[in-house]
């Protein structure tokens, strides 16, 4: 995949939830077919230092994907922001990307008070930005 077409409402959803946590990170999974996404999945974020990292709730993870796999969506993506960085994968992002398929999408607080969202492809340690184009 080298676009994610993302509806405008998610896209909302997603800067949203961001700017309501400045001071963590968020993070979640998002579901849909094919290269669209059609659900935003909202994971709380446990890890330790939740300013600078994220790690998703394992259980409610598996919940996530239960739901999705009910719904017949596949994952697309796994979400983060970066409160006080730019969009761009972090070296601690890129060593513990763990799923090659999905479009690693990352949300900056951090561009002159413009919400900036990008998406990467992390593959063997090779990032690979990817378009991401909005849908109605």
């Amino acid at each position: 995949m080298n676009t994610l077409y993302i509806p405008r409402t998610l896209t909302q959803q997603l800067l949203h939830q961001a700017q309501i946590s400045p001071n963590q990170e968020i993070c979640g999974l998002v579901g849909g077919h094919n290269d669209t996404a059609a659900h935003v999945y909202p994971i709380d974020n446990i890890a330790e230092s939740r300013a600078t990292r994220f790690e998703l709730d394992p259980k409610q993870q598996i919940a996530a994907m239960n739901t999705m796999r009910e719904k017949g969506e596949q994952m697309l993506a796994i979400y983060h922001s970066h409160p006080t960085t730019s969009a761009e994968p972090s070296q601690y992002d890129i060593q513990l990307a763990n799923y090659p398929d999905a479009v690693y999408l990352i949300i900056s607080l951090n561009t002159k008070g413009v919400l900036e969202m990008r998406g990467f492809h992390i593959k063997s340690q090779q990032v690979k930005e990817i378009d991401l184009i909005m849908t109605p």
